[in-house]
């Protein structure tokens, strides 16, 4: 039976059964073969996501992988049957900023798979073609269906325009921490440290390219010209901007708690540090992604540690919000 995760409100799921949505013009049918759970999940179960970034009640998921079984009108036929990805943020492509590719940015208003509109904790999904990526034919869909974080890094990555040679860190060693790593790896950096509260991430780390790995109360360098923050906190953003020289890129991906510290706008200035924020992934840095991994310069499996059916959510919410140092990435699989 065809099956969907319901969440009706803060704390209220249900499991139900699913009817396949037939694609409408310029719309596809996905069979989801994956669907990560992430923290910004868990808020929405637990009803702390901000008000306008979510309608209830909602099918959650909108980190997925999966194989199209049926397009709409005007959608190319050929995209039946491949292996995608989608993009999240469904953007009116009619702004000033998406025709500028600033997608996550557009002015209609926010409207997102898995928030606002039906995710991917279902058998099927169906939605916009246009926000497709397709990939290679032998590719990995339990690993694919981590490629919305990785994206939302490529993001980061190339704002934070890394060159060759480069000095370069990442602060935070969640699986955000871990695609910095890979991605900034790719770019032939001189050095890459890696900045985390765990010892037990550095082997990880290292696996994916980081040449040095420290604690934060550990002593840190402060010459370094690129640095990815991914951990989420005030003090991880004080902890980046310092790791760079004067002139350094920021590149700022975690969403702390409202009201928190920030970073000393005096310090910005007399530095003349260069700070970028990242919040969602626009097109250009799916694409990149999708080459990225295709190439094999990206590996998201090592993050993955549970896996489990739809039926159980629950569990699966609990996992996440454990605090565990075992649990890494926990995938739904319908």
């Amino acid at each position: 039976m065809s099956t969907a995760v319901v969440i009706e409100g803060p704390g209220e799921h249900r499991l139900t059964s699913h009817e396949p949505r037939q694609p409408g013009a310029g719309e596809a049918l996905v069979r989801v073969h994956a669907v990560g759970i992430c923290g910004s999940d868990r808020e929405v179960y637990q009803g702390n996501r901000p008000e306008g970034y979510v309608r209830y009640p909602l099918t959650p998921g909108h980190e997925w992988s999966g194989t199209v079984e049926a397009v709409g009108a005007g959608v190319p036929e050929s995209l039946t049957g491949r292996k995608v990805v989608g993009e999240g943020f469904r953007n009116c492509q009619v702004c000033d900023r998406c025709h500028a590719g600033e997608t996550t940015l557009c002015t209609d208003g926010y409207e997102e798979t898995g928030f606002t509109q039906p995710g991917a904790m279902a058998t099927t999904l169906t939605l916009p073609a246009r926000l497709l990526h397709a990939l290679p034919d032998d590719a990995d869909l339990t690993a694919a269906a981590l490629l919305e974080p990785a994206a939302c890094i490529a993001a980061a990555a190339i704002k934070a325009n890394a060159r060759p040679g480069e000095r370069v860190a990442v602060v935070g060693t969640g699986t955000l921490g871990m695609f910095a790593v890979q991605f900034l790896k790719a770019g032939s950096p001189a050095e890459l440290l890696v900045v985390g509260t765990r010892r037990d991430r550095e082997s990880l780390s290292r696996q994916f390219g980081a040449t040095d790995f420290r604690t934060r109360d550990e002593e840190l360098p402060g010459d370094f010209d690129v640095v990815i923050e991914t951990a989420g906190s005030a003090s991880a953003a004080r902890t980046s901007a310092a790791l760079l020289r004067r002139g350094g890129r920021l590149v700022l991906t975690g969403i702390p708690a409202p009201g928190a510290d920030g970073l000393d706008p005096t310090d910005l200035v007399v530095r003349q540090l260069e700070v970028h924020t990242v919040f969602g992934a626009p097109p250009d840095a799916w694409a990149h992604t999708v080459r990225v991994f295709a190439a094999g310069l990206l590996d998201p499996s090592p993050l993955v540690t549970h896996e489990l059916p739809l039926a159980e959510f629950s569990q699966a919410i609990d996992l996440v919000g454990s605090g565990d140092p075992k649990v890494g990435k926990v995938l739904l699989r319908p």
